[in-house]
């Protein structure tokens, strides 16, 4: 069994402003640098064999901050990546009202999310991971193991699961 602690990446600045960012390369701002600082003196003292991250800015940039608290290089992997929200793209709630969707449907977004944990799982087959990726990223593995999504993941929030006999199962 693997366990796999997902988190959210840090803030940017179009998560303050309530902007979809999906494949847009958003950086962290300075709040989300402290976010993320906050979050690796809080796993400091846990024990993992690897940390992962989506290859955005916004997640690299959290991994790089935990990974050098833990001591550990960060392994970026794209399929980590949040939800292609292709049109609505940078769009507000209000915005993405007048505009069709045409993107990544959530059904592609977490196969690709499973195709991730199951690489990530294969490599560390004991092992503990830390892997950061985004909200959406992290309520379709919730979605799959839970029947349901938890709420909006905080950023810098987390959640553990496991792989175990090919699935990803909920960790108490």
């Amino acid at each position: 069994m693997t366990t796999l602690l997902l988190v959210r990446h840090g803030e940017t600045d179009w998560n303050a402003v309530g902007r979809l960012q999906g494949h847009t390369d958003r950086p962290l701002t300075d709040y989300g640098r402290r976010q993320a600082a906050k979050l690796a003196d809080e796993l400091a003292g846990e024990e993992f064999d690897a940390v992962y991250a989506s290859d955005l800015a916004r997640a690299r940039e959290t991994a790089d901050i935990v990974a050098e608290q833990l001591r550990l290089p960060v392994v970026q992997d794209p399929d980590l990546r949040e939800k292609n929200w292709g049109s609505w793209e940078g769009l507000t709630a209000v915005e993405r009202d007048r505009v069709e969707f045409v993107g990544e449907s959530t059904e592609q977004h977490q196969a690709r999310m499973f195709r991730a944990l199951e690489r990530i799982s294969r490599r560390y087959p004991h092992g503990n991971v830390l892997v950061v990726t985004h909200g959406g990223s992290m309520r379709r593995v919730q979605t799959a193991v839970l029947g349901f999504a938890l709420p909006v993941v905080e950023n810098c929030g987390r959640w553990a699961c496991a792989w175990e006999n090919g699935t990803v199962v909920a960790v108490d």
